[in-house]
């Protein structure tokens, strides 16, 4: 080929819209080019306007897990799933205009990174906390469970412990079960309402751990863990060469009066370098189903070491819905969490006036609610009835599963059972909030219908 037919093509490249690759040096495989050209926006100011969350977007038959899911389990009977945490609100308008952007181009060939992809994350961070995180310690992922299942794999040899800070994210115990380690979980204790760390047996139990899987914001509990808090799960874990593993995907949503602080950025540098942190806007922008995350690590041996292990198959599709939303969504999450708080609010004084049998106090962060239903579980019998079930199962039957079940019966509403959260999960149902207020008033009306009715309501 002529040197001349070959500028040719790359110029009729270049106008198609490809990517171009500039390749990085002595870092992690998944570490991405910061240059290119690539279809499609790549950059977009923030807009301005009013969203309507009060609108119901229905998501029934789009094989949706909150509902489609949640109606097979309640043999087709159901008016509000409250289970999964994704949100129902219709997603930002610029997550749709650039992805039809790039379905004009009808090829789905393999494809390079979209220019401007990291450098959104990196402002995203920068913006909405003062973080700044150095590009070369970032690596993409799919998600922020490939991550840490790396990451456990890496540092948690099979058949070792795992610290976990109880009632905790569900999830993590899919990651144990795929790392084949343990779960030592430690619970925590309720303090006027609030959930606090058991630091001596925090300690104890960290002692016999190489990871710990810290939740920042924890869900379920709603904790917005301070400084002080991190500081002091950060020197225990230290101390014992415990790694500290910071899921930190729900910290878009903290509550007006508290104040997130990434573990990364906590002034003790030692402390700091004993971390990795796992961070996706899915959940802030309602992204699950796009497979777009990342994590990072001051740590540049931790770092190797873990992207060694890991392999993430990210989609084209999900990092250009992402850095849409990051580069144009902000101020339709300003509005998200007006709305959310206001809904926190409706819950806690509904269920205060209302339901007098269910214990419940405003969570510091997510949009996540954590319901004391212990006093339902006595009068219905569900502890009977579980253990009875038990006789015949192979699975595990719980109090708080036949709760869900009674509360998709009485109050055709679907929520997380406790139980599934952890040691201290007993007891509890989780609930999300993040629907329109129609919606959230027919939930809270027919739970109270059917708890009402209840002998000693």
């Amino acid at each position: 080929m002529s040197q001349k037919s070959d500028l040719n093509r790359r110029d009729f490249l270049r106008s198609a819209g490809f990517a171009a690759v500039v390749a990085g040096t002595g870092t992690p495989s998944e570490k991405i080019n910061l240059g290119g050209d690539s279809i499609g926006r790549t950059k977009a100011k923030p807009r301005q306007m009013t969203y309507d969350f009060d609108q119901v977007y229905n998501r029934i038959g789009t094989n949706t897990v909150k509902w489609d899911n949640a109606l097979e389990r309640h043999n087709g009977v159901l008016d509000v799933g409250m289970g999964i945490a994704d949100m129902d609100f219709k997603a930002p308008p610029c997550i749709k205009e650039a992805l039809e952007e790039r379905l004009e181009h009808e090829n789905w060939g393999y494809q390079n990174t979209p220019e401007g992809y990291v450098e959104s994350i990196l402002e995203w961070n920068q913006k909405r906390y003062g973080q700044e995180i150095d590009p070369s310690t970032l690596v993409l992922t799919s998600g922020v469970h490939p991550g840490i299942i790396a990451a456990l794999k890496t540092f948690s040899p099979p058949g070792t412990r795992t610290l976990i800070a109880t009632p905790s994210y569900n999830g993590f115990y899919g990651d144990l079960r795929e790392s084949n380690t343990v779960a030592e979980d430690s619970t925590m204790t309720k303090v006027n309402g609030r959930y606090e760390i058991d630091f001596d047996d925090f300690e104890r139990r960290a002692q016999r751990c190489n990871c710990y899987l810290l939740c920042n914001p924890q869900n379920p509990t709603g904790n917005v863990w301070t400084e002080e808090e991190l500081l002091r799960m950060g020197e225990i874990c230290l101390r014992h060469n415990t790694i500290v593993l910071a899921d930190e995907i729900h910290c878009d949503f903290v509550m007006p009066g508290h104040k997130y602080t990434p573990f990364a950025m906590l002034p003790d540098r030692e402390i700091v370098n004993n971390s990795m942190t796992f961070k996706a806007v899915s959940k802030t922008f309602s992204l699950p189903a796009m497979k777009s995350a990342w994590f990072f690590s001051t740590n540049k041996d931790y770092l190797n070491r873990v992207d060694q292990a890991h392999r993430a198959d990210r989609t084209e599709l999900g990092m250009i819905a992402t850095m849409a939303a990051m580069n144009e969504g902000e101020d339709w999450l300003d509005q998200v969490l007006v709305y959310l708080n206001e809904s926190h609010d409706f819950v806690a004084n509904y269920i205060r006036e209302n339901i007098p049998l269910i214990g419940q106090t405003k969570p510091e962060g997510t949009y996540l609610t954590w319901l004391d239903v212990s006093r339902i579980i006595d009068i219905i019998g569900a502890e009977e009835t579980a253990a009875e079930r038990q006789r015949t199962s192979v699975d595990p039957v719980t109090p708080e599963m036949i709760m869900q079940e009674w509360f998709g019966q009485h109050a055709r509403v679907d929520m997380n059972p406790g139980s599934s959260y952890g040691t201290g999960g007993n007891g509890h149902m989780r609930m999300n909030i993040a629907l329109s207020r129609s919606l959230l008033q027919l939930a809270m009306d027919n739970l109270a219908e059917a708890v009402n009715r209840l002998p000693g309501a």
